[in-house]
């Protein structure tokens, strides 16, 4: 057996001798009834991964496969397992890794894996822009993406960068998606915001006073929750 069918097995065998029917019915009712699931909650399900082989050695190709694997499999845990491996083994993805990280992003999503996978992009883009400064172009061509979870990880992709975040970036990013509708993005815009104010509040006070009026009630409602 290939080493990515192996691990694969052993995942699906770890986690369905976990299931819980009761649990699972609990949990989809929660993602509004789009994805199947065992019924094993985080803690558990990240314990009975304890056995897995390490992959600190495996290519970006073959982590990118394997998270590829676990995201055909129908139950939702599985793609919560592809999202904590990616994060674990962030440092071997590279630029090169974000068509395929997207590719997930656009696949069976909602705001539970894109999330998860946003911060993977920006831990990608982060290490990449200590030797290509540019390299958040990458996230300015997602901001006018069709699919609106690409757009959501682009507002999110600096949540936790504090002194490192592209500031200019953040907020053309939140006055660019400002009037959108759909409130994953507002949502989103706010988040981001709410997480830089822990950095620099008064610039996120400043921009709300003079962006407000363009931005969701929603929106400046997160963005502003821990703001005098």
């Amino acid at each position: 057996m290939q080493p990515i069918a192996l691990v694969l097995a052993q995942v699906k065998d770890a986690l369905r001798l976990l299931a819980n029917a009761q649990q699972a019915q609990a949990m989809g009712a929660y993602m509004l009834n789009q994805f199947a699931f065992l019924g094993i909650r985080a803690p558990l399900r990240r314990q009975a991964l304890r056995g897995l082989p390490r992959l600190k050695d495996w290519t970006a190709p073959a982590l990118l496969a394997l998270a590829e694997g676990l995201w055909d499999l129908p139950e939702r845990e599985f793609h919560y397992v592809g999202v904590d491996l990616l994060a674990k083994y962030h440092r071997q993805l590279d630029m090169q890794s974000l068509p395929a990280v997207l590719a997930l992003v656009q696949h069976k999503s909602w705001w539970d894996s894109v999330d998860g996978l946003a911060g993977v992009v920006g831990d990608i883009v982060l290490a990449a822009r200590q030797q290509q400064p540019h390299a958040q172009r990458s996230m300015d061509d997602c901001l006018g993406h069709t699919d609106l979870w690409v757009r959501r990880v682009a507002m999110l992709h600096q949540l936790g960068w504090k002194a490192q975040t592209d500031e200019t970036r953040l907020l053309h990013y939140a006055r660019s998606l400002g009037a959108e509708k759909e409130f994953f993005i507002r949502k989103a815009i706010g988040w981001a915001l709410r997480d830089y104010a822990y950095t620099r509040p008064e610039v996120v006070r400043a921009f709300l006073a003079q962006h407000g009026a363009q931005l969701s009630g929603l929106t400046v409602r997160e963005a502003g929750k821990h703001l005098a």
